[in-house]
């Protein structure tokens, strides 16, 4: 029992620290207010602006949910530990180990999302997925990882919507991308922005030999607009026919774009909407995330210093390797963490990964 009202006062202990550290009072107020607001006659008449007041108070109401529930459970604890006698009663012993141990793991959790104090780590995110070197190896490997990501995000309970989906020819997916709407969805997984690898015996390869494949993913978040200013002549547009499926599926008008962004020398492609100015709004909408995730990982003042150095590594080092044969390890080269429940990581469960690069 002794163990167990150390761990106690220790999590009691941190919680209180990251209690004070949010500053709960403060959080509070700025819900009044936003509640407030949200009362107001006429409030869903501009629906931009009420559906972000609504995340931003919704963002505000778990955080104090959740940390006033942790320290409540804590205190709850603190007190059984007076009430239990391991001798004679070891089932209710067990059950108070139990739930010590799932309290640390909640705290665990919780307290990640003290590391996310970038601007746009509570907004949602756009993930998207593009097979590289390896063939049908590598189409079907980036439609694992959309599969991981999917899962990661259903764990969450996180709601994804497809935006775009290209399957290659044989198998998997050329490239696709999704949409992530939940709580600091852009801060768990703006990290995993990068180059994957996977090492294994193809199934596509009739000599059955060790083959290596590449998969990118990119992440950036979900912004409005005007949050930052492209200038129109670092801007290059192209247009042209958007393809189809055939008959009368296909598009007859040059509706699809090509935008370049001539300093960075990003380019976007949009051929989902139809028009050509609706895939022009969405073109310029994704650049300007695309910039910001850049600003951000580079760790510059404005979106104006981003120049090709900074783009062109896009296909360099990779940062994970997942290692089916010879053994079977799952390693991220940025932090070391490794496992080797392949399996598990490839269904989804990539929390610990998730959390190693936060903390780094």
């Amino acid at each position: 029992m002794q163990e167990i009202k150390e761990r106690l006062a220790l999590l009691q202990i941190e919680t209180k620290k990251s209690v004070e550290h949010l500053d709960l009072p403060s959080k509070k107020s700025e819900l009044e207010k936003l509640e407030a607001q949200m009362s107001e006659e006429g409030f869903w008449n501009d629906q931009k602006q009420a559906q972000k007041i609504s995340r931003e108070a919704g963002h505000l109401r778990n955080t104090i949910e959740h940390w006033e529930k942790l320290a409540h459970d804590v205190q709850n604890l603190i007190e059984l530990t007076e009430m239990i006698d391991p001798a004679t009663d070891p089932e209710s012993f067990q059950q108070l180990k139990d739930d010590v141990a799932e309290t640390e793991k909640t705290h665990n959790k919780l307290n990640i999302e003290l590391y996310m104090a970038g601007p746009y780590d509570k907004n949602e995110a756009i993930i998207s997925f593009h097979a590289g070197t390896g063939g049908t190896d590598a189409a079907d490997f980036a439609e694992m990882l959309m599969r991981m990501y999917l899962r990661y995000c259903e764990f969450r309970g996180w709601k994804t919507t497809q935006l775009d989906h290209s399957p290659a020819a044989e198998a998997g997916i050329k490239s696709a991308s999704f949409k992530v709407e939940g709580s600091f969805a852009y801060g768990y997984l703006k990290h995993e922005n990068g180059v994957h690898r996977l090492v294994r015996i193809s199934p596509f390869n009739s000599g059955g030999t060790r083959e290596t494949s590449f998969a990118l993913v990119e992440v950036v978040p979900e912004i409005e607009e005007h949050e930052i200013e492209v200038k129109d002549e670092d801007i290059k547009w192209d247009v042209f026919r958007a393809g189809g499926a055939g008959g009368q599926s296909v598009n007859t008008a040059d509706s699809a774009v090509r935008l370049t962004h001539v300093p960075s020398g990003l380019v976007v492609t949009c051929q989902n909407e139809r028009s050509q100015l609706q895939n022009k709004q969405q073109a310029m909408k994704t650049l300007k995330a695309k910039l910001i995730a850049l600003q951000e990982k580079h760790h510059l003042e404005t979106v104006s210093e981003i120049r090709g150095e900074h783009t062109q590594h896009s296909w360099g080092n990779q940062i994970r390797s997942y290692v089916l044969h010879p053994y079977q390890m799952v390693k991220d080269h940025r932090t070391d963490f490794e496992t080797n429940q392949v399996d598990k990581v490839l269904d989804g469960d990539i929390d610990e990964f998730i959390e190693a690069s936060l903390r780094a």
